[in-house]
């Protein structure tokens, strides 16, 4: 087995691409795409500066993390990764970063409200927030238990319309059906993010969106009968 080179430069200009965002500054962040069909993982390998990285660079694993292909470490964020692919069987790209305003929801351990349609253009109500890790999941398997805690919080939510989550005292995840569209999605959340933050300081007593309004802006951008853009 052997990813496409295709999908290497895919990764690797997706994650180029979340440094020139400012969404990852020295090398908090990561991305990484799936190829189903042959059950592989690309990955940013681990530490390497953003500005150094090539398609070769890439490294490649199946779907539990084993290493397949490449010579360089993989990110230490693999396990999440490799979780949540295997939990959600539509999404084909993942993009972890610490962006600035989307960390500080995070780390307060508070999830982000839908105050504004820019929010519902892309996120189909509240950004979720994991809870705590436990001593034990902190101690052994941490980026495993990542992943699980993520997918725990995921019950009743639909991966497809709520495409990010924060992770409670760490940052955030993203994804999408490919990882482009996952990066895509990490600028967005860092958009949202920060208008909530400063309507909150602005109005701490701000209210969420009526729930008319949060289904009208994402549905006519990502529901069956979507009429934003053009004709694809």
């Amino acid at each position: 087995m052997s990813a496409s080179r295709a999908l290497r430069e895919a990764v690797c200009e997706a994650n180029i691409e979340l440094f020139r965002r400012g969404l990852a500054r020295f090398t908090f962040g990561n991305a990484s795409a799936v190829d189903r069909e042959q059950g592989l993982i690309v990955i940013k390998p681990s530490g390497v500066a953003y500005d150094k990285l090539t398609p070769a660079m890439m490294v490649v694993t199946d779907m539990q993390g084993r290493v397949v292909e490449g010579t360089m470490r993989p990110s230490s964020d693999l396990p999440t990764h490799a979780a949540l692919f295997r939990a959600f069987k539509r999404i084909g790209g993942i993009v972890h970063t610490h962006s600035m305003f989307a960390t500080v929801f995070a780390q307060a351990r508070l999830e982000i409200p839908c105050l504004g349609t820019t929010h519902a253009d892309y996120f189909h109500g509240t950004i979720p927030c994991t809870k705590p890790l436990t001593k034990a999941e902190i101690a052994k398997d941490y980026e495993l238990n990542t992943g699980t805690a993520i997918v725990r919080r995921f019950k009743g939510l639909d991966p497809a319309t709520m495409p990010a989550v924060l992770v409670a005292n760490h940052a955030s995840f993203c994804w999408g059906p490919d990882v482009t569209a996952a990066t895509d999605n990490a600028s967005y959340l860092e958009e949202v993010a920060t208008m909530a933050h400063h309507t909150r300081t602005l109005d701490p007593k701000a209210k969420p969106v009526a729930a008319a309004l949060l289904d009208k802006h994402f549905l006519r951008k990502h529901g069956r009968d979507a009429y934003y853009g053009q004709t694809k």
